[in-house]
C-alpha cells in the first residue's frame, strides 16, 4: 500500500508529542480509510488550534469566502483564517498560540494551484517567529517526474504564483516546502513526514487509492492533469468550464462553432487527447446561462499527454480564429492582467507571438528546473 505522510504519523510521534499543534488542513487532510488529520491530531496530541486556507478546514465555506475566527463544531478547537480580506499570513498573535504549525493538504502539482502558498506563506512565517513547521507529505497525483512549462518570473508575484516553479513541476508539496526554504534562505527548522511506498514516476490512477477532490474545480484525475494546461482560460473571455461537471476539461464561448475548432485542434494530433465538439450552458461564472459552444478536451493517454502546450496551443488556435477573443483587465487598477499572472511573464499578450517558439521556450525553462528540482527530491 502507498501512504501518505498522515498514515505514517506513528513513527514521527516525536516532532509533536508535548507541542501545541496548530493544523493547517482541508478536507483533504484525511487518512487512506478516511479519518481526518484533524481527528487524529485532536485525539492524540496538543491540536491547539486550526488555520484555515479557501474553502474552510472541511470544504464548508465558498470559493472567495472571508470568515471570522470560530469553533470547529467538532472538536471545538479554534478556527482562525488564512483567507482574509488584508491578508493570507499567519499573524503574531496566531503563532504565538502555537509551538509548531503542520501541513496536510493535497496539492495537484501546478503552479497556479493556491494552497502551495498558503503552504509557503506559513513556512516563511514560522521562520520569522522561530516556530517549527512540518509537512505531512502527500504525493503528486501527476507523478513526481514530469516538468512541463515556464518558470514564474520576478514581479509577477500573485497568490497564484508566488516562487520560481514550472507550471507542472514535479515535487510533492513537502519537496516544495524543502526547496523553497533552502532557495529563499529562510532557515526554517522544517520536518517532512514522508509518503511510504511512493514511486514518483506513478500517476494517481495507479497507486490504487481512491481520488478525494482537493478542491470543487478538480473532480477527477483528468481534471488536474488538464488544468495545468486549461487553467490559462481564466484569464481571458473563454470559459474554462467552470459551471459545468467538468471543469478545465470543457472550453468555449457563446461565439465559437464547436465543430470548426475540434476538427482544427485534431488535424493537429497533439498527443494523448483527442477534441469533442461541444455545446453547455454554464450555471455560474463566465457566460453563466448562456449557450457556449466548444470543445471537450478527452485525455487519450496521460503519459504522452503535454497538457501545458495543449492549453497553449487551444488559447491560442481560439485566438487566432475569433476576434471575439480578449484577454480579462486587471482587476485593480495598476495591477497586471490575470492573465500575466497565470504565465508569470507577460508573454501571452503580446500582439504576434510565434506560438512554436513559445513552447520551445517553455521547454527549455522546465529542462532547466528538472535539473534543479532533483536535488530535493525526497523518493
Amino acid at each position: 500500500m502507498i501512504r501518505n505522510g498522515i498514515d505514517c504519523i506513528a513513527q514521527y510521534a516525536h516532532l509533536f508529542k508535548g507541542k501545541r499543534l496548530g493544523l493547517i488542513t482541508s478536507p483533504t487532510g484525511l487518512s487512506h480509510d478516511f479519518v481526518s488529520t484533524i481527528q487524529i491530531l485532536h485525539e492524540n496530541f496538543n491540536l491547539v488550534a486550526l488555520f484555515s486556507p479557501e474553502h474552510g478546514v472541511r470544504g464548508d465555506q465558498d470559493a472567495g469566502a472571508l470568515v471570522d475566527t470560530y469553533l470547529d463544531p467538532v472538536t471545538g478547537v479554534p478556527v482562525h483564517s488564512l483567507y482574509r480580506k488584508d491578508s493570507k499570513r499567519l499573524t503574531q498573535q496566531m503563532l504565538d498560540a502555537v509551538d509548531l504549525v503542520v501541513y496536510d493538504i493535497q496539492d495537484v502539482g501546478v503552479r497556479y494551484y493556491t494552497f502551495i502558498y498558503t503552504m509557503l506563506y506559513a513556512v516563511e512565517d514560522c521562520a520569522k517567529a522561530g516556530k517549527e513547521f512540518v509537512v505531512l507529505d502527500r504525493i503528486n497525483p501527476l507523478d513526481g517526474v514530469t516538468v512541463e512549462g515556464n518558470i514564474m518570473k520576478q514581479g509577477y508575484q500573485s497568490f497564484v504564483g508566488n516562487y520560481p516553479l514550472s507550471v507542472r513541476y514535479g515535487l510533492t508539496a513537502g519537496e516544495v516546502a524543502m526547496m523553497a526554504n533552502d532557495q529563499m534562505q529562510w532557515s526554517c527548522e522544517l520536518n517532512v513526514v514522508r509518503c511510504d511506498g511512493w514511486d514518483r514516476r506513478l500517476q494517481f490512477p495507479e497507486i490504487g487509492r481512491i481520488w478525494v477532490q482537493p478542491s470543487m474545480g478538480i473532480p477527477r484525475f483528468e481534471s488536474a492533469l488538464l488544468y495545468s494546461g486549461t487553467c490559462i482560460f481564466e484569464g481571458t473571455n473563454i470559459s474554462e468550464g467552470r459551471g459545468t461537471t467538468f471543469p478545465f476539461e470543457i472550453i468555449g464561448a457563446p461565439f465559437i462553432q464547436p465543430e470548426q475548432l475540434a476538427d482544427e485542434m485534431n488535424g493537429m494530433k497533439l498527443p494523448g487527447v483527442l477534441f469533442r465538439p461541444v455545446f453547455f450552458k454554464p450555471t455560474f461564472s463566465k457566460h453563466q446561462g448562456e449557450l457556449c459552444g466548444g470543445v471537450q478536451l478527452h485525455v487519450t493517454d496521460a503519459r504522452a499527454i503535454h497538457a501545458v502546450e495543449t492549453g497553449v496551443t487551444l488559447m491560442y488556435t481560439i485566438r487566432q480564429r475569433y476576434e471575439e477573443f480578449s484577454f480579462l483587465p486587471p482587476l485593480k487598477e495598476n495591477a497586471r492582467p490575470f492573465i500575466d499572472l497565470l504565465c508569470g511573464d507577460k508573454l501571452y499578450r503580446e500582439n504576434s507571438v510565434d506560438v512554436s517558439a513559445l513552447l520551445e521556450q517553455f521547454r527549455e525553462e522546465s529542462r532547466g528546473f528538472a535539473q534543479i528540482k532533483q536535488v530535493y527530491h525526497l523518493y
